[in-house]
């Protein structure tokens, strides 16, 4: 029977697990936790999590966070720390780049905005702040290729799936985008070969949204991974001959076939986190009431905006305080505020029908489900699938060996509530007057 070692690499923690050949888990889930962006200490957890079990494993496939860049010298040491999406230092450079170039033409053949969270803002703003270090660094890499760099001891080629999050990747000519290194003054041999093959048995590493949406199971236009980690994002993954991205979503390949569309949000898990720290005497059950019991708007934009508008300075924002308000009130507004941004995204996928919830930020809080259903005005299904990234990598490589993986179970399903779709409309309308106001102020 085929095992393959799976790794998911997230932006606050690895993990490791083998699986068998229907990517079921065969031994223990090791997981490491980090802080900072030091390339070495995340390569060091890995290994740890790893622990040897790669040789007893007939493959080896990773999900990995996307965006990340980091500088290398001729010798393959770093010249930066990891420069992940969440580092908005570059969102000068981004309005330095939408004025050299066309920013519609740009994402219709990236499928990447023109935004901080992406390579040429990042590379931008490094030929501009720290110019020797721009011109000094041989290579330009994605973490998970310094990662395998390390590991296997010879620089790795780059998967279609990391090259397309760059936003510096054609998707139709499956090549760096000309323009935009032309832009830079970037010569492409300082960037990663592209290939999907595997070196002696490690297939190279996959988007981490991808790799959720495999191990959840959500694949075809009709079937949305709804993931809340960290952030946050809706996200679909099917088969295309010819890649369209549509305006506010971001689109990546997984592979020669296959892309994942969606949105995402900057705020997520670390807004949930942000209001159980900041707000004392918060908790409760958030379906017991709606949004007419507090009537408050808010906007969940406390790290920037991504999808549909990234704006990379949007801030967030609260309106209908009074004296009666509650941190309770606080919290559930918040949280309803995340649930109108995925409404927004989801009007976008119009073939969208089912959405499976996955992501402990959110799979940890029912009640958050429940709100979710009601915000979309869908049924939500809980994934079972308990590391969906994880499993994502081994689904992924097993396919790769010919080994079709099982279904990936799902739990409770949690429908919208008729009786609450007057409250959740008007209040989602209330945020998109907001949200209008406050950027026709910008």
């Amino acid at each position: 029977m085929a095992t393959v070692l799976a790794l998911d690499v997230g932006s606050s923690s690895v993990r490791a697990q083998r699986f068998d050949e229907r990517a079921g888990p065969v031994d223990e889930l090791r997981q490491e936790q980090y802080e900072g962006r030091d390339p070495d200490e995340i390569v060091g957890l890995v290994r740890r999590a790893i622990g040897g079990r790669d040789e007893d494993a007939d493959a080896v496939g990773t999900s990995c966070f996307g965006h990340s860049l980091i500088a290398l010298d001729a010798g393959g040491k770093p010249l930066t720390p990891v420069l992940s999406w969440r580092d908005t230092r570059s969102a000068g450079a981004a309005e330095w780049l939408r004025a050299r170039v066309d920013p519609g033409a740009v994402q219709a053949r990236t499928g990447a905005h023109v935004h901080p969270s992406f390579w040429p803002a990042k590379l931008a703003w490094l030929a501009d702040t720290e110019p020797d270090v721009f011109r000094g660094a041989a290579r330009f890499v994605s973490f998970c290729d310094y990662l395998y760099e390390q590991l296997r001891g010879v620089a790795p080629p780059c998967s279609l799936s990391i090259a397309s999050g760059t936003g510096l990747f054609d998707l139709i000519a499956q090549q760096w985008d000309a323009e935009l290194l032309e832009v830079l003054s970037l010569d492409a041999s300082r960037l990663p070969h592209i290939s999907s093959g595997p070196q002696e048995g490690w297939y190279p590493a996959v988007i981490d949204g991808a790799c959720s949406n495999l191990g959840a199971g959500c694949t075809g236009k009709a079937r949305a991974a709804l993931m809340v980690g960290t952030s946050a994002a809706l996200r679909i993954l099917y088969e295309t001959e010819r890649p369209q991205p549509r305006p506010g979503l971001f689109l990546y390949r997984l592979d020669e076939r296959r892309v994942v569309e969606g949105g995402a949000l900057s705020d997520g898990g670390n807004l949930y986190a942000w209001l159980k720290k900041t707000l004392a005497q918060s908790d409760g059950d958030l379906r017991e009431r709606d949004p007419d019991d507090h009537g408050l708007t808010f906007l969940p934009f406390l790290g920037g905006e991504r999808s549909t508008g990234w704006d990379p300075d949007a801030k967030g924002a609260i309106a209908g305080l009074t004296f009666d308000t509650t941190a309770r009130d606080i919290r559930q507004a918040a949280l309803e505020g995340i649930a109108f941004r995925f409404s927004v995204i989801a009007d976008l996928l119009p073939d969208l029908e089912e959405v499976v919830a996955t992501g402990h930020g959110l799979l940890s809080d029912r009640g958050w489900i429940q709100v979710m259903a009601d915000a979309l005005a869908r049924p939500v299904t809980a994934s079972k699938v308990e590391e969906a990234s994880l499993r994502g990598a081994a689904v992924a490589t097993l396919e790769r060996l010919g080994h079709p993986a099982a279904e990936a179970p799902l739990g409770e399903v949690f429908h919208p509530r008729a009786e609450r779709a007057d409250a959740y409309r008007s209040a989602r309308e209330r945020q998109q007057r907001l949200y209008e106001e406050l950027r026709g102020k910008d």
